[in-house]
């Protein structure tokens, strides 16, 4: 069976609030876990005025009070920014609080604005570049979330308190085949951004399956792809709520990034150019737009690529209850089971 999970980005919506939004974050990770959804993730985002909250570990603690089943954990924590050895603090402190309920996923990238990045390595050493001391970190992480520094390491003995019996799943986040290759290399489950639009998704994968080395984390590969996706009765509305998310990339990607999530009539009112409606079509290959039975279809068609059986949803749509509605439809007709 496919599972499904959520990816929460804690949008602003045009006419609302960081507060609204934070309650919006909130009411989802609730409905999707009494609808039966695998693992809820919140992603971490720098100086992003559309986007409420930069501290996915502050508020994995407070879903996870207020659920009850569902797996919550980051999408992720953009690790060259911090210490190891105080991301594992954090995560094992929510393991022990939530015991086989928390994911750290952690990104290369900096999630934010050039001027947010120095901001956050204000100080550290400028011998190395932050992304090159990745792949250390990682192998960092795993050690120290396993009690498992070896002897020569250079803070040899050190523990990450507190000093539990279990872990949270490390997920390497990436679109790329990089990052496919370093969660292979150091047995991490690896998680594929096909939201951002970005192609080359089922061959790292594939990479990533084909070199795995078992680890201290996990003895076999584990994947999944995160996918937009708006599901709504007829096909009309659900092309009608994918608008929000268009305009919102679209001037992402033209480096005029909105405050807010545009509602679906802004999008549609847009005096949108030939060049951005090309553009616009071409990502729609990208994106999940239909009713449940064509949704359905084409996630099955998206985890067959991707040799997945768990797809991350995310649904960037400005009208909170047609986005509820959304996730419920695809938990009826996947027969999602709390």
């Amino acid at each position: 069976m496919l599972k499904l999970g959520v990816l929460d980005q804690s949008h602003i919506n045009e006419g609302e609030d960081a507060k609204d939004a934070l309650a919006n974050t909130l009411k989802l990770a609730q409905e999707a876990d009494r609808l039966g959804f695998s693992r809820f993730w919140m992603s971490e985002h720098h100086a992003s005025p559309s986007l409420a909250h930069s501290s996915p570990e502050v508020l994995i603690a407070h879903v996870a009070a207020l659920t009850s089943r569902i797996r919550v954990g980051s999408g992720g924590i953009m690790l060259p920014h911090y210490s190891a050895y105080k991301v594992a603090e954090n995560f094992r402190l929510l393991e022990a609080l939530y015991p086989n309920r928390i994911d750290l996923g952690v990104g290369r990238a900096p999630g934010g604005m050039p001027l947010a990045t120095r901001a956050l390595q204000e100080g550290k050493l400028p011998s190395m570049h932050a992304s090159d001391r990745y792949p250390q970190q990682i192998v960092d992480l795993i050690a120290y979330m396993n009690d498992a520094l070896p002897a020569d390491h250079r803070f040899p003995g050190l523990i990450a308190e507190p000093s539990i019996e279990t872990a949270p799943e490390l997920w390497l986040l990436g679109s790329s085949g990089g990052t496919a290759d370093l969660a292979a290399m150091t047995g991490a489950s690896y998680a594929f951004a096909q939201f951002f639009g970005t192609a080359g998704g089922e061959d790292a994968v594939a990479h990533y399956k084909d070199n795995f080395k078992p680890s201290l984390m996990s003895n076999t590969p584990k994947s999944l792809a995160a996918i937009t996706v708006s599901c709504a009765d007829t096909e009309e509305e659900a092309e009608y709520h994918m608008r929000s998310n268009d305009l919102y990339f679209l001037m992402l990607r033209q480096n005029n990034p909105m405050p807010y999530l545009p509602s679906a009539k802004t999008a549609a009112q847009y005096p949108y150019t030939d060049s951005e409606k090309a553009h616009i079509q071409d990502t729609r290959r990208f994106r999940v737009v239909g009713t449940p039975d064509q949704v359905k279809e084409k996630m099955l068609q998206f985890a067959k690529d991707y040799q997945t059986d768990e797809l991350l949803v995310v649904s960037a749509i400005h009208n909170t209850e047609a986005r509820l509605k959304s996730y419920r439809l695809l938990a009826e007709t996947f027969d999602l089971q709390a």
